[in-house]
């Protein structure tokens, strides 16, 4: 007789988030993580949810449940942060966040009564600092990547020698965002329940847009006007702290102000430099050798050991040094710029502009193109029912390089894309 093995929730909401582009490698820490978040059956239906928004009535189709009451769990889960509920002119929608950064770090922006915080901060130091499979395949599994440093605006020259777009300045995102929350460092709160936190602000975690409307209904960030948030950014900048956001010119989620010691993002960035984990700021830090002292004050400011001490080569002082830079590791936030008491380090323009994804459809087709999982953005559930959402996509596609448009095509091998892109070209 044959067996058929009944598949858990957990695994089955693993084979969900993984089909997004930003996914998360299933294994036993995993699922002791999504045990302490949730229940199987609650694993369960959200693993029935869309890729892409939604709302409760095609929730309530997935679970076979009546309106209301699926209305009614959606509101739970939202309440949990486990999903955002989004608020537009035809009312709410519903989307369930990646991990990162997404619900794994909801859960620990505010203290909670609710959860296990310290059990939860362990599994996500295991999973997170000490197995390298989620952090792989968060951080490495392509060109573009989720997110981008924002250089440190007080260090950028009051000469116009450097072109300095808007969406590269954080006081911009900060100025035009619909909504403003904050709420508590999700890194150094992880770290500070297995004793390694630094005394790096904690509050200090800025979210945007819907996402911050979202988390501000259900207290999980409070909400600020942009003179506060300009504040905080400023508090940030006077602790050697480095700006890490989305990835996307428009409509930035998130903003991160990052230390070296916690942060996840900044950890990856030391262990995969040459992958090129993070994408950069459109400026590098150059050194004056002269002014130089070598007092290594920039090596422990820079939070991805991209700075050294080598041989000043000065046959008067054989034991004198002088900063040196890894370009391939710098992300040119300009950290180290202002830890130089002696104005040695200034920020000029990379030879070659990085290019920032115009908004976050645009970036997580470009992710899901290069991890070869676009189809599972266009043949979702949900998906072809919405002509808008469909619009959406092959609107990205037609709008990428050549090579880009060649790879889509082959993953998904549509006769009526290949017509398209063929017209477009």
């Amino acid at each position: 007789m044959a067996h058929h093995t009944v598949r858990s929730g957990f695994s089955q909401l693993a084979d969900r988030l993984n089909r997004f582009p930003q996914g998360a490698p299933p294994g036993p820490t995993l699922f002791k993580l999504l045990r302490v978040l949730m229940s199987e059956r609650e694993a369960e239906l959200i693993s029935l949810l869309p890729i892409r928004p939604f709302k409760a009535e095609t929730a309530a189709r997935a679970w076979n449940m009546p309106l209301a009451q699926a209305q009614s769990k959606l509101d739970e889960l939202a309440g949990r942060a486990l999903l955002l509920d989004i608020l537009g002119e035809q009312g709410y929608q519903y989307v369930l966040p990646p991990p990162m950064a997404g619900f794994f770090e909801f859960s620990l922006m505010r203290l909670r009564n609710d959860l296990d915080q310290h059990l939860l901060s362990e599994l996500f130091y295991q999973y997170l600092n000490v197995e390298e499979d989620f952090i792989r395949s968060l951080f490495i599994g392509g060109e573009t990547q989720m997110g981008r440093i924002f250089v440190q605006e007080p260090m950028l020259p009051t000469t116009n020698t450097l072109t300095v777009l808007d969406y590269e300045r954080a006081s911009h995102i900060i100025r035009t965002a619909r909504h403003i929350g904050v709420g508590m460092c999700y890194c150094r709160h992880k770290m500070s329940h297995i004793g390694q936190a630094c005394n790096a602000p904690m509050n200090i975690c800025m979210t945007f847009g819907n996402t911050a409307d979202s988390l501000i209904r259900h207290e999980y960030a409070r909400r600020i006007d942009a003179a506060e948030c300009l504040d905080l950014l400023a508090q940030a900048y006077e602790h050697g702290l480095v700006q890490f956001g989305e990835n996307a010119q428009e409509n930035v989620s998130f903003l991160c102000n990052c230390c070296g010691c916690c942060c996840e993002a900044m950890q990856a960035a030391r262990r995969f430099a040459i992958l090129n984990p993070i994408h950069t700021t459109n400026f590098l830090p150059t050194l004056t050798p002269e002014a130089c002292t070598g007092c290594g004050k920039c090596i422990s400011a820079c939070p991805v050991e991209a700075m050294s001490l080598v041989s000043a080569h000065d046959p008067l002082r054989p034991q004198a040094r002088k900063a040196h830079l890894n370009v391939e590791t710098c992300l040119g936030c300009g950290v180290c710029v202002r830890s130089c008491p002696h104005n040695a380090l200034k920020l000029e323009q990379r030879p070659q502009r990085v290019i920032t994804p115009v908004n976050g459809a645009h970036r997580i087709v470009l992710m899901a193109i290069e991890r070869g999982n676009l189809q599972n953005l266009i043949f979702d559930q949900q998906a072809l029912a919405s002509h808008r959402a469909m619009a959406a996509i092959l609107g990205v596609i037609l709008r990428l390089p050549p090579a880009k448009q060649i790879l889509a095509n082959k993953q998904i091998k549509s006769r009526y894309l290949a017509a398209l892109l063929d017209k477009a070209n």
